[in-house]
């Protein structure tokens, strides 16, 4: 695959979303789990949505149970967690797995293309976040525990 913009995944309700809708906004990539440590940062992510969706932000959350049987649940599950606990708004995507063999192609690419801390491209842990430009490039690539709001200033300057 040539850009990010090739790819498509189905939504929590089943829907097929090919990835060239997004051209010419700025995407959040995040897997998500709603059993996990950094679950909070559902709330971040809201915020960033409600905060730049109007200019441009797509946050596109992908639940994974890859990482200690974190996200257990079914799609109706994953999606009245979200709504109920955080009030999600965002896109959420069925649940994939992000690592190994069966890893969904979007995060073959991602992972590929934006290598983490020592070149290692396996994803590590939930809430791995990648920022990707208004062209598709991937911008970068941020662990767990950065934080949702410390992204802002990195979102306003592709806005």
């Amino acid at each position: 695959m040539s850009d990010i913009y090739q790819f498509e995944a189905k939504t929590l309700d089943g829907s097929e979303t090919k990835f060239n809708q997004y051209k010419n906004d700025v995407l959040l990539i995040v897997n998500t789990a709603s059993e996990c440590g950094f679950t909070s940062q559902y709330a971040g992510l809201e915020e960033l949505h409600k905060k730049y969706a109007s200019r441009g932000l797509k946050i596109l959350g992908f639940p994974c149970n890859q990482f200690g049987g974190q996200e257990p649940g079914d799609a109706e599950h994953i999606a009245n967690f979200c709504q109920k606990n955080y009030g999600v708004d965002f896109q959420m995507f069925e649940k994939i797995d992000v690592n190994g063999k069966n890893a969904h192609p979007l995060y073959k690419y991602l992972t590929e293309a934006a290598p983490g801390v020592l070149g290692s491209k396996a994803i590590k842990w939930n809430f791995t976040k990648f920022l990707v430009d208004r062209q598709g490039k991937i911008v970068d690539r941020y662990a767990s525990t950065v934080k949702p709001e410390d992204l802002a200033s990195a979102i306003e300057k592709l806005l």
